[in-house]
């Protein structure tokens, strides 16, 4: 927090503690508009009473309006929220968490955003925010490749991403693994289309599947179309990943009956880049894949995993017992907060 915020609050800390409340229901109903007031009010855990005091100062002000649907911002109210949000990461102060998460996960850098990606797809966007915003003072000028897995929420946060990150920049973004054969909008392919998109830059697509035999391995390495995208792959400057829970993950590979009982039985909880992880951070099941491995992160100069919501905690704290030193993770309180309750140093 700056000096003229500390001196406000040092004053008239109730009037700070009121703008952050304020902002927090503008930001609610942002995400979830049109609204109702009583589901509203429930996602807030607070009455409904309360609320409508402070919707009906909104309205009165011309930045809430309301149907038959429930309560939406109008323009004035968006342009509202956007200004703020900068005054709001400074009030919003993690920085005693993101210190506690350091030092537990065992790695270099921790950003938190506010909220549960699991309850609000807001977050996700913010965490693509802190993403865009973290690539602009990582990526130096000239030329830099950027190599992505696939997933829900690595599809999410792709759209954050801003045309100022190709200023002075040569990007190109590559899959950093063959496809699934699930959803073409969260493969890997399709995601480094839209990251450069949005940000100004190229990408190459890698057209084998990631699940393949060891048998069919060698002829298709030899294949130059794929040999020249697995070289950018092997020389990227960037990962940026997401983790995966043992159980999703099996399903969205169609796996057999008795593999998910294997993982079952070994008490799978995390998966990346085909590595299924018990909550040790041992190795239970490994996928033939081609592309890169958990073990080739550590060669890589900036590792960034994305990784939110509650649910997800055991497997954030499983991967990070194997990812590299150098890793960024990107994630939201509410798996923070998870993660901490256990409160023991992963590494």
């Amino acid at each position: 927090m700056d000096s003229d915020l500390q001196l406000i609050e040092s004053i008239a800390p109730d009037f700070l503690q009121t703008v952050q409340w304020r902002y927090r229901i503008l930001q609610r109903i942002s995400w979830m508009q049109p609204v109702g007031r009583r589901i509203l009010a429930a996602d807030l855990g607070t009455s409904e009473r309360t609320l409508r005091r402070e919707t009906d100062l909104f309205r009165k002000n011309g930045l809430l309006e309301t149907s038959k649907s429930g309560m939406s911002l109008t323009g004035k109210g968006r342009q509202l929220v956007q200004q703020l949000s900068g005054l709001m990461d400074q009030l919003h102060d993690t920085s005693a968490l993101r210190k506690q998460l350091v030092a537990v996960l065992g790695i270099a850098q921790v950003i938190i955003v506010p909220g549960n990606s699991e309850r609000h797809q807001g977050v996700l966007s913010l965490m693509g925010q802190q993403l865009d915003e973290l690539l602009q003072l990582l990526l130096p000028g000239g030329r830099s490749i950027i190599a992505v897995m696939g997933g829900t929420t690595m599809a999410a946060v792709s759209k954050s991403l801003s045309p100022s990150l190709a200023n002075e920049r040569n990007l190109l973004f590559v899959p950093a693994r063959g496809g699934l054969g699930e959803t073409m909008a969260i493969q890997a392919n399709t995601i480094c289309a839209e990251m450069a998109e949005h940000s100004g830059g190229l990408y190459r697509n890698l057209y084998v599947p990631e699940d393949i035999s060891a048998k069919s391995v060698a002829p298709l390495l030899q294949e130059p179309v794929v040999k020249s995208v697995l070289d950018l792959i092997n020389h990227a400057d960037v990962v940026i990943h997401s983790i995966g829970r043992a159980r999703t993950m099996a399903n969205r590979r169609n796996m057999t009956s008795s593999e998910i009982d294997l993982l079952t039985r070994k008490k799978a909880v995390a998966e990346a880049f085909g590595d299924f992880l018990d909550a040790q951070g041992h190795v239970v099941y490994k996928v033939p894949k081609i592309g890169l491995q958990i073990s080739d992160l550590h060669d890589i100069s900036h590792v960034i995993a994305i990784a939110g919501g509650p649910s997800k905690a055991a497997a954030i704290a499983a991967y990070m017992k194997v990812a590299p030193h150098q890793t960024t993770l990107i994630t939201d309180e509410a798996a923070s907060e998870m993660i901490l309750r256990g409160k023991k140093p992963l590494k």
